[in-house]
């Protein structure tokens, strides 16, 4: 189990490194159990080498991402000195500048246990098995 402090902006980000293929970034991650999915703003993607034009999966977002294109793509992720795993997310046609990476219920929220402890300033991650 790890231990996680609320950034400045009193929200649950954690570092998270996705990796497509040879490419690999490190990014903040708003750890969100309301988001139904896990969200991949457009000009990550792009930075991990992935190609719009060439997706084939495209996926309807919901509420406040209604009628913005996404696609579904799988990456790897790592957490920590957690155990590396597979993500699913929507790649979204907004950028890091609108949109942070969010991981949300699907699938994030089935591989790992989230107690969050926003009185007390952190939230706790713990990888299921």
């Amino acid at each position: 189990m790890e231990r996680i402090a609320y950034t400045g902006s009193g929200l649950p980000y954690v570092d998270v490194t996705l990796t497509y293929h040879d490419q690999s970034i490190s990014r903040p991650a708003l750890v969100d159990s309301g988001s139904t999915l896990n969200v991949l703003p457009h000009d990550i993607g792009f930075e991990l080498g992935l190609d719009w034009d060439a997706q084939t999966f495209p996926i309807e977002m919901e509420g406040v991402l209604r009628r913005v294109p996404a696609f579904a793509i799988q990456l790897t992720a790592q957490i920590g000195e957690f155990p590396s795993f597979q993500l699913h997310f929507a790649w979204l046609r907004r950028t890091s500048a609108t949109l942070p990476i969010i991981l949300g219920q699907m699938n994030f929220f089935q591989q790992f246990q989230v107690i969050f402890n926003g009185r007390s300033g952190f939230f706790e991650l713990e990888q299921l098995v």
